[in-house]
């Protein structure tokens, strides 16, 4: 069982650019499963995370509805925004500037075969992160991520969701809102939840900007801690 998880800052980097490298990295672990399963072999399979800020795009998932984008082509377009159908569970996210998004591409058979673990377990590095800057962050029954005053009219939702995995290899992941614009969020239902409120960690600290980079570290403090898993910088791919 191999532990190390290589790191990658891919910095500012369209959403669609991303999504194939990270398609690259999922398909090259899952032909070594099957190379070792085919040819009673055991080559060590990699593991990945990937932290990376998008432009403004939207993304709607598998069982995702498209009247939850309000807005059409056009008006994309007049707000710098792209629209992209792709392959994890959930409705529909926006990813944008001032927002932490991070893509764990591991091996499960490394750590633990459960997904709902894992997603319990990705919700708990946000939870931990976030009381370290006085928050008390939730999960709310049914809906997958990370909320604030959960059970109460002023639930909001700080943290989304998403993942995709085959042979027990995930990819896509979390989106934690640092000092993102919440106004892009207006222009789409939330994940289809109609009547909660989206807000990001500067709102919630009366700050102007949070330091993005501090946040980073705790989170990957974290992962490595419940994970059980050594963490490895690696030069980003050009």
């Amino acid at each position: 069982m191999n532990k190390k998880v290589i790191l990658q800052d891919l910095g500012l980097k369209d959403y669609k650019e991303t999504w194939d490298y990270q398609e690259a990295l999922f398909k090259g672990i899952v032909d070594v499963k099957i190379k070792n399963r085919r040819e009673q072999t055991n080559i060590e399979t990699p593991n990945y995370f990937l932290y990376v800020e998008h432009p403004h795009v939207y993304t709607l998932g598998k069982s995702g509805d498209m009247n939850n984008l309000l807005v059409n082509e056009a008006q994309l377009k007049e707000k710098e925004a792209t629209f992209y159908k792709i392959n994890r569970g959930g409705d529909i996210t926006y990813h944008g500037p001032g927002q932490i998004v991070g893509y764990p591409i591991l091996d499960l058979d490394n750590f633990f075969t459960d997904i709902h673990k894992y997603l319990r377990f990705l919700e708990e590095i946000v939870i931990l992160t976030l009381a370290e800057y006085g928050l008390k962050a939730e999960r709310s029954d049914g809906e997958t991520g990370v909320w604030l005053d959960v059970g109460t009219p002023f639930a909001r939702k700080i943290c989304a969701m998403g993942v995709r995995a085959s042979r027990w290899v995930t990819m896509h992941g979390f989106a934690l809102n640092v000092n993102t614009d919440l106004g892009y969020f207006d222009l789409m239902i939330p994940c289809g939840i109609k009547d909660k409120a989206v807000t990001s960690l500067n709102v919630e600290l009366g700050q102007k900007e949070v330091d993005v980079e501090e946040v980073k570290q705790k989170l990957l403090r974290h992962f490595e801690e419940l994970f059980e898993a050594k963490l490895v910088k690696e030069k980003n791919p050009v």
